[in-house]
């Protein structure tokens, strides 16, 4: 019910506007800011920030708390008693894990810093997650930007930021979303905007992105070049950022490699604590192989769980995918689980005995995939740092990995000169000595390449 009633609540509010003989000041002054504090037994708690609302308890229960009721019962179909609250009461001294999963369900079960595997490609951005969930409002990384490929973690050590504030810094309002969910409360607060001809449903978002202390937005490469969505985002960035609130984002590629990105938010961006984590070793790799199996009924040999982590170094899902298709196979065919049915489980996704014609097509491919990028960005004339190194690299690999000639793969990448791919593979060569970020990511590119 709380669920149904926080989703529902910009409906309540259109109801009592429409059906009720409350004014559209006192609405926007009294009912919109109450923030839905719990659901038990049938109350409905509404929490009130005395900073911003005043003393208002006594008028909300005189003149509005029927109307409210009404509202809410029209509405979700349920009725109500109404209870009211400010801010400091709402502070419990201990959260259950139910309570929290309710008040909070974007927090995804098991995700906390103590089920977050740590080693040398992500041992960084493990501690500057756990610095700033145990410190929020010090401004020790503000903002913290966790980047890296899809599946290596980004998600996990959010959610174990948010969790960690909300259990040990209950004081504080903490909220987290998705690029997505944001683009998408956008775009409904633009067309409500539209229907009732007049701004407070925006006024009403910001309301909700604003007031907090703590905001964690994740994948945040999906707003850059939203028109909407990217001001709205950096608007509510800037007064948070202004007020020295905590900001935590996450994304597929550093701020330097967004090329759509307003060069004072790169700035903005870069000025707290960019971080990476880079895809996992062998011993990592087993370690979240065996961590991920404490949950799981069936349990796999260590060979198996060996033979997994030799094969599939890309990110976590690809490894609990992968443990998760042995268990399937066995279940479906009805066999004991062995390194052979593993074998056969995995054959399309591991194929040690295989030999792939390596081209530059399917190098230029993989490279494009890991970059996100368009396949013909490589081949493109266009010189922005985001494309030319990923070209540089494609112009490296081809070299390491095919027997053609610097003049063929000069034709082939955009019918460019020898002497610009011998300059590309030299200045991979020359930052592969010194940069172990960039020697983790060749490994992985040629893994994917040639398994």
């Amino acid at each position: 019910m709380e669920n149904t009633i926080k989703a529902k609540w910009n409906d309540i509010i259109t109801h009592l506007k429409e059906e009720s003989s409350i004014t559209g000041p006192a609405i926007r002054t009294f009912i919109e800011p109450l923030q839905l504090f719990s659901f038990d037994d049938g109350v409905v708690t509404f929490e009130i920030d005395k900073e911003t609302q005043g003393d208002c308890i006594d008028i909300l229960k005189s003149k509005y708390n029927v109307h409210i009721k009404v509202a809410i019962e029209v509405i979700t179909g349920e009725k109500v008693d109404i209870k009211y609250i400010y801010h400091t009461e709402a502070v419990p001294t201990y959260i259950k894990e139910e309570t929290l999963t309710d008040k909070y369900p974007y927090l995804k079960s098991g995700h906390s810093f103590d089920t977050f595997v740590t080693s040398r490609s992500n041992s960084m951005a493990h501690a500057a997650a756990v610095a700033v969930a145990e410190a929020p409002t010090s401004q020790i990384y503000n903002p913290l930007f966790l980047y890296s490929d899809s599946g290596l973690g980004k998600t996990h050590l959010m959610h174990s930021i948010a969790r960690h504030i909300i259990e040990h810094h209950a004081e504080l309002n903490v909220l987290y979303t998705t690029s997505e969910d944001f683009t998408n409360q956008v775009i409904e607060a633009i067309r409500t905007n539209k229907k009732k001809g007049d701004t407070a449903a925006t006024t009403n978002l910001r309301k909700k992105f604003r007031n907090v202390d703590v905001l964690l937005i994740d994948d945040i490469q999906f707003i850059i070049g939203k028109e909407s969505t990217q001001i709205e985002f950096f608007n509510t960035f800037e007064a948070l950022y202004q007020a020295n609130k905590q900001i935590v984002i996450s994304s597929d590629k550093p701020p330097r490699d967004m090329d759509q990105l307003d060069e004072r938010y790169r700035s903005r961006f870069n000025s707290g604590l960019p971080v990476d984590i880079q895809p996992p070793d062998y011993e990592t790799s087993m370690a979240i192989l065996k961590n991920y199996q404490e949950n799981e009924t069936v349990k796999l040999e260590d060979k198996i769980l060996s033979y997994i982590a030799t094969n599939i170094r890309s990110n976590i899902r690809d490894l609990e995918g992968a443990y998760k298709k042995v268990i399937f196979l066995s279940k479906l065919t009805h066999q004991e689980i062995t390194l052979t049915l593993a074998e056969e489980a995995l054959k399309d996704i591991i194929k040690p005995d295989d030999s792939r014609e390596i081209t530059v097509d399917f190098i230029v491919q993989i490279v494009t995939d890991h970059f996100n990028l368009a396949e013909d960005a490589i081949i493109s004339k266009r010189r922005q740092n985001s494309v030319v190194f990923p070209r540089q690299i494609c112009m490296y690999l081809c070299k390491e990995l095919t027997d053609l000639s610097t003049t063929d793969i000069g034709a082939k990448l955009g019918n460019r000169d020898h002497s610009t791919v011998i300059h590309g593979c030299t200045k991979i060569e020359e930052k592969l000595k010194v940069d172990n970020s960039l020697q983790n990511t060749i490994q992985v590119l040629k893994k994917k390449i040639n398994p």
